[in-house]
């Protein structure tokens, strides 16, 4: 063993302890040409909400380029490099036509896919338009949220219609919110339900409710699509089973923010949020998705959809804009990510047993950009009989009063095991039959009497 490695042992051991090792470029680093980088670009990504881009270009920055979103008079949205093609200014101050949008420096004119249709300096008989194409990604607009695509044009995946996008009776509305760190600190967090117990519950101000403070049973699962974990907990004779899914690269669902789990049975309770992590670039990231409104997960109206927006979302501690001594005195999750260096270092960390999804989704990310992980791909964006992609994110509260002979915390495992494979068993059955397959197999679960 090392000097250093005894030394840093000892009380006070700060001088060996030190020095700041080169952080893991390789999952944390996504731009131009890194692997992770052309990764991430061969899937759909938000840049920005619809409500941003009206009458007005919006410079965007993701994954370290600089782009412009606009839309033009005609409605079609474009993504463009930002800066004109002719001598570099930039289309934010562009002016949006009829077709395309127009540099405010010499009136060159661009469509949303990069052809230059005009440049009403040159002569008219200048071939100089037709030489080459300013720099474009293809752009989709789709429920308040306008994504684009950054990779090779003829690898281009259909988007992904996923099951909680067409949900009856549920209202999504879009948000966005900036965090100032790299953006796996902040994906990483959604598979972390540990952090939720503390941060929110037993360090400081508590920002749910009593059942968030019960340390859950906790496992972890690879998927046809990436990864979730699921946890239990014991309310009384309830058990509340929640699965948080990560679809990779960077999409995740959570479930109900408010739930309390003790207030009768529930089945398949969805979500509250879908949201893609969008690096900006190495050391910023956005998340860009939706806040799911609906009876279901928020029967006690507690949230506010009046709060969400560009950068705002109504739930606390999910942005920078509080002021420093009210993150001091009740951090939430932005103070927790930023705060732990532009760039996490994984090599100072000491992982622990409630780190297993952490360390798998890292792992999982090795593989995918050596393409020795490869999750499912949907073409035409849907299942093959025309339905949404099934996803699992949940909540599910079953009455399953505890054994006097059993070993409480095995019971909660194995309840929260039988629900995931419920949720999953529904992945292969028809699309129209799917949540009624699930309900029924869940009911078999639960001991409540049945008429």
């Amino acid at each position: 063993m090392s000097v250093q490695a005894v030394e840093s042992k000892r009380a006070y051991s700060g001088y060996h302890v030190r020095d700041v090792p080169e952080d893991d470029w390789e999952l944390a680093h996504t731009g131009p040409n890194t692997p992770l980088g052309e990764y991430f670009r061969k899937h759909w990504n938000p840049v920005a909400l619809s409500s941003q881009v009206t009458e007005l270009p919006v410079a965007v920055r993701i994954m370290g380029e600089d782009l412009v979103v606009f839309r033009d008079k005609s409605g079609n949205v474009g993504v463009l490099h930002r800066h004109c093609s002719h001598r570099g200014t930039s289309l934010e101050y562009g002016i949006p036509s009829e077709r395309g949008i127009r540099c405010c420096y010499h009136g060159w004119l661009f469509d949303i896919d990069g052809r230059i249709l005009e440049t009403p300096g040159e002569p008219p008989d200048s071939k100089l338009k037709d030489s080459f194409v300013h720099g474009a990604y293809p752009a989709l607009e789709y429920k308040g949220l306008i994504f684009t695509y950054l990779g090779p044009p003829d690898e281009k995946p259909d988007f992904p219609i996923y099951d909680v996008f067409e949900l009856p009776d549920n209202k999504l509305v879009p948000y966005s919110t900036h965090t100032p760190c790299n953006w796996l600190q902040v994906h990483e967090n959604g598979i972390d339900p540990v952090h939720a117990v503390f941060l929110h519950g037993r360090v400081g101000e508590q920002h749910f409710n009593e059942a968030w403070l019960e340390m859950p049973t906790l496992n972890f699962r690879q998927s046809d699509k990436g990864m979730y974990y699921v946890t239990a907990r014991r309310l009384g004779d309830m058990i509340w089973v929640r699965s948080a899914e990560m679809v990779f690269p960077n999409f995740a669902q959570t479930g109900a923010l408010w739930e309390y789990g003790d207030r009768g049975e529930k089945l398949f309770g969805r979500v509250s949020l879908s949201r893609w992590t969008v690096p900006e670039d190495d050391t910023s990231t956005w998340f860009f998705g939706w806040r799911h409104f609906n009876d279901i997960v928020d029967p006690e109206h507690l949230g506010d959809e009046s709060l969400c927006g560009h950068d705002s979302v109504d739930f606390v501690g999910q942005t920078g804009g509080r002021g420093y001594d009210e993150g001091q005195r009740n951090p939430g999750d932005w103070e927790a990510q930023v705060s732990q260096r532009p760039i996490a270092n994984h090599k100072m960390e000491h992982l622990g047993s409630s780190d297993v999804g952490v360390a798998m989704l890292r792992r999982l990310f090795g593989q995918a950009v050596e393409d020795k992980f490869v999750p499912r791909q949907f073409p035409g964006g849907r299942k093959a009989d025309g339905g949404p992609i099934p996803t699992v994110s949940h909540d599910t509260v079953l009455y399953v009063p505890p054994k006097t002979d059993a070993d409480d915390r095995e019971l909660l495992a194995e309840v929260g095991e039988r629900v995931l494979d419920a949720i999953e068993s529904g992945h292969e059955v028809p699309s129209a039959e799917r949540i009624t397959h699930i309900e029924g197999l869940l009911r078999e679960i639960s001991e409540a009497p049945r008429d």
